[in-house]
Order: C-alpha cells, then sequence, then structure tokens
C-alpha cells in the first residue's frame, strides 16, 4: 500500500507563496491522476488541484489561478505551489490519487500544515 509524505508547508504572510510537495513510492505519481487537497478546521476535505497522466490539469474555481499543480516524473514527487496567500488557504493539505476516499483509502498521508497569518 502507497503511503504519500507531504512537506513544505509552514506559517506564511497573506499575499505570500510556498511550494508543497508529496512523494509517493513507485512510479504512482506519473501513472495515476494525482490531486492536492486541503481540509480546514471543522470543514471537510476538498480537492483542490488534479493532474492527470496526460499533463491536463484541473483546479478549483475557487482558486481563481493562484495554485499551480506540477510533478517531476523522474523524481515521483508532485508539487503545488501556491501564490498570492489567503487567509482562508488555512489548512492542512495533502495529497492523494484523484477522487480518493477521505475516510477509507489507507494511503493518506500526514499531510501538511499551512497557515496564512500576519
Amino acid at each position: 500500500q502507497v503511503q504519500f509524505v507531504e512537506s513544505g508547508g509552514g506559517l506564511v504572510q497573506p499575499g505570500g507563496s510556498l511550494i508543497l510537495s508529496c512523494v509517493g513510492s513507485g512510479s504512482i505519481i506519473s501513472n495515476y491522476a494525482m490531486s492536492w487537497y486541503r481540509q480546514a478546521p471543522g470543514k471537510r476535505r476538498e480537492s483542490v488541484a488534479t493532474i492527470f497522466p496526460s499533463g491536463v490539469r484541473n483546479y478549483s474555481s475557487s482558486l481563481k489561478g493562484r495554485f499551480t499543480i506540477s510533478r517531476d516524473n523522474s523524481g515521483n514527487t508532485l508539487y503545488l505551489r501556491m501564490n498570492n496567500l489567503k487567509p482562508e488557504d488555512t489548512a492542512v493539505y495533502y495529497c492523494n490519487r484523484m477522487a480518493a476516499n477521505p475516510i477509507t483509502d489507507a494511503s493518506w498521508g500526514q499531510g501538511t500544515q499551512v497557515t496564512v497569518s500576519s
């Protein structure tokens, strides 16, 4: 069972930027549709960005072009570049396959905390 490991979160001021990374085993990141998710306190886990094996990318409409998902096929690493961060982006960020069940999927990692605050 693959296990994902996320990193790169932290405390950032509004308007700042962060790059999150996600590592998985084998070739899963290059061979599957992969998504970044986030979960804010008291809210459901939501998908914010997806990249397909073809390279096609989809984003949550609420992001308005501030986030960019990418992957390093050779390194088997998934990235999320976040620009112009807002306090409402504060959440724990996770990566997993697209449409992963938030309760039953065993591949979820610990996530990485992103806090946007002045």
